[in-house]
This record gives C-alpha cells, structure tokens and sequence, in this order.
C-alpha cells in the first residue's frame, strides 16, 4: 500500500504534540478523521514528533513517539505560522 506523510498535531490535556503520521495515498483512511475513527485504534503512531508542554515551555524532540489515542482532545493538520 502506498502512503503519504501528514503532519498533524494532537493536543492532550497536558501537551502538544506535532508529528508525521503515516496515511494510505488515497482511498478508505486516507484523511485524518478516517484515520481517528478507527473503532481499533488504540494508539497513533508519529515519528518526527515533537512534545512541549500544553502550558508552553521548551520543545522536545522524538524520532518516534505512540499516542494513547484515549488522551487526545483535539487533532487537527499542521500549518505552519505565516
């Protein structure tokens, strides 16, 4: 299956974690709200993540870092500040 890389972020009632979550190209889960809904999904999978605290603070850097789905408040694409 061929996939493409979106980076999205996920914020949980104590952090902010951006990253690159690994999607099918096209078709059935392809979007990130496809992806989420999942009635399986325990944990999302980010590589490149970065982690700060929801409060602010420093920025620490994961080459991979798994989610607890269960902990997410919000989840949305990353666009960066212009």
């Amino acid at each position: 299956m061929e996939t493409r890389v979106e980076r999205v972020v996920l914020e949980t009632p104590r952090h902010r974690i951006i990253g690159d979550l690994h999607l099918p190209r096209e078709g059935y889960r392809s979007r990130l709200s496809d992806f989420l809904n999942r009635g399986d999904l325990e944990f999302i999978p980010l590589v490149n993540a970065e982690i700060s605290s929801a409060n602010g603070g420093a920025t620490e850097s994961r080459p991979f870092l798994a989610v607890a789905s269960g902990h997410v408040q919000l989840a949305y694409p990353y666009e960066e500040a212009q």
